[in-house]
């Protein structure tokens, strides 16, 4: 399957696939409310802000499977995210990305850029995935990897 014509749900409840954002450069993060790098929503933000005119879409997909980390509903995580970090990429409804249950887009994303010593699992939340405007997967960040380093390769490559 081409990464694009996997389903995804928005936070919001609404059905599309991921040819939405087909031609720009995606930031995909397994994200979580209650996590020590939940920080990073205000960085990837900015990473939204300062690059969505050159080509980049960041997409958090909130995930529960780290230390029950994400325990709200849809509805809850999309307000938590406005109100604390004033929240304005796009956010889909709470996935898994380990397991049985994985979402296909993570399924995809593991098998094309696997972890450390070729490991496949997600280790915890704010993992990264840098996806190029054609669906290929280029790049995995580990979740200590911040917005603003990433920031540093986006500029190089969608321009200051």
């Amino acid at each position: 399957m081409n990464l694009h014509d996997i389903p995804v749900t928005t936070i919001d409840g609404r059905q599309t696939t991921m040819g939405e954002f087909k031609g720009r450069t995606l930031l995909v993060v397994n994200v979580a409310s209650q996590c020590g790098f939940t920080p990073q929503y205000r960085g990837l933000e900015h990473l939204w802000r300062e690059f969505r005119d050159r080509g980049l879409t960041v997409i958090g997909f909130p995930c529960d499977q780290f230390g029950h980390q994400e325990p709200g509903t849809d509805a809850e995580i999309a307000q938590f995210c406005e109100r604390r970090y004033d929240v304005t990429f796009p956010m889909m409804a709470k996935i898994e990305v380990n397991g049985d249950g994985a979402h296909a887009l993570y399924q995809l994303l593991k098998r094309e850029k696997p972890g450390l010593l070729g490991t496949e699992a997600i280790k915890w939340n704010f993992t990264k995935f840098l996806v190029g405007p054609d669906g290929t997967v280029e790049k995995r960040y580990a979740p200590n990897e911040t917005p603003e380093e990433i920031g540093r390769e986006l500029a190089k490559r969608l321009g200051t």
